[in-house]
């Protein structure tokens, strides 16, 4: 099967051709970038290796979506979402989790109103 061909860094000025959306030089930095501006500088002691133990020993015990498994439908979990967020006093009890699939999650936060719609 033939391969995507390379598209330009999306590094602003940067010349070098790439598989994914920055080149090595410039992979960095943009992370870099996004954890300084998107991330809350707490999120590592929030979430950190802990959280991802906890969030896969919950998936691996609730393997499809709690809410589509409420209407019937039997949806793969892609993310466990915190009933009460971390950020207003919830913790990573098991009572305070819940397995979800992308588009439950997604809903949810925007009625929680803490996303935006994209598009």
């Amino acid at each position: 099967m033939p391969r995507k061909p390379k598209r330009p860094c999306s590094y602003p000025g940067c010349p070098n051709l790439t598989d994914g959306q920055y080149c090595e030089e410039h992979q960095r930095l943009a992370a870099q970038q996004y954890n300084k501006y998107t991330r809350s500088p707490d999120s590592n002691r929030k979430y950190g290796r802990a959280w991802k133990r906890i969030r896969d020993r919950y998936a691996a015990a609730h393997p499809l979506c709690e809410r589509c498994l409420k209407e019937g439908r039997l949806t793969p979990v892609e993310e466990v979402h915190h009933i009460v967020p971390v950020s207003q006093g919830g913790d990573h009890r098991e009572s305070n989790l819940m397995s979800l699939c992308q588009s439950c999650h997604t809903k949810i936060h925007l009625e929680m109103g803490d996303r935006q719609i994209c598009g």
